[in-house]
């Protein structure tokens, strides 16, 4: 059955991740609404906090945990001088531990970017992003290959690349984003640049897929529609492409960026996706 609560904070996330940490749930397992945004008022006076709605599945009550029966210690009877039997528990077998496997080494990143061989386009990519990357003061090299219509395929290199990633890709988007405009501009001929780092853009997509089809169940299963949080123009092409055939479910978008949402809704026979 579906269950809600509702939570507030000083913005929008932290009250999400304060009802998250309340449920011991992932995000991809909830859906979320807002119901107030934060306000901050004039010179700190008068504001309020956020306030979101958390909605998530609850397993409905029949389905009852049947709690596994307790293992019973093996006893060890022994006889004492008078004759009396004195029973002990049996001392613990204390399980055995395997050596761990040495983990394995992963390959260094290269000192110096990696790309085609005569190519300017591509060394450009790399003149940029190797300056960007160390005004940023981060350990890592792009390494470019050309991909098909005048596409380039970048991934960044390194150790500890969570701080290029940023929170569901924000930072990586960033880097995307100012990237293509740097090697664009003023150019007679544009390309498209798409920037990853350690394959996170397919294991979001991989995540949003799975959130699509779980948040698609529910919406059939209770007949309501769901709201999913905001998201960027290739994210929600990626949950309305995963739903396009889904039975019984129509997905939209609504409201102006950068809080533009996919709406999920039930609409028995019925398929239609927007952007």
């Amino acid at each position: 059955m579906l269950k809600y609560i509702e939570s507030t904070g000083r913005t929008e996330e932290y009250a999400i991740e304060a009802a998250l940490k309340k449920l011991g749930m992932d995000r991809d397992d909830v859906s979320v609404e807002v119901l107030e945004r934060a306000k901050t008022g004039f010179l700190g006076i008068g504001g309020s906090p956020a306030k979101v709605k958390v909605t998530y599945e609850a397993p409905d009550e029949e389905e009852a945990v049947v709690a596994a029966a307790p293992v019973k210690e093996p006893v060890r009877v022994e006889r004492e001088a008078s004759g009396r039997e004195r029973v002990k528990p049996a001392p613990a077998e204390v399980p055995k531990t395997e050596a761990s496997a040495p983990a394995a080494e992963k390959p260094a990143a290269p000192a110096e970017a990696v790309m085609p061989e005569d190519d300017e386009k591509a060394a450009q990519i790399a003149r940029f992003l190797t300056g960007l990357l160390a005004h940023m003061g981060a350990q890592a090299v792009p390494s470019i290959r050309k991909g098909e219509e005048n596409t380039y395929e970048v991934e960044l290199l390194g150790e500890h690349l969570g701080s290029l990633i940023g929170r569901r890709g924000e930072t990586l988007d960033a880097i995307q984003q100012i990237t293509n405009y740097a090697v664009n501009h003023g150019a007679a001929k544009r390309v498209r640049i798409h920037v990853d780092a350690e394959g996170y853009r397919s294991k979001r997509e991989e995540s949003l897929e799975r959130l699509a089809v779980k948040v698609a169940g529910k919406v059939v299963k209770y007949r309501r529609n769901v709201t999913l949080e905001p998201m960027n123009a290739y994210e929600r092409h990626v949950i309305h492409t995963a739903l396009q055939d889904y039975p019984d479910v129509t997905t939209y978008s609504t409201g102006t960026e950068p809080n533009r949402r996919t709406v999920v809704a039930y609409s028995r026979g019925e398929h239609r996706s927007g952007q």
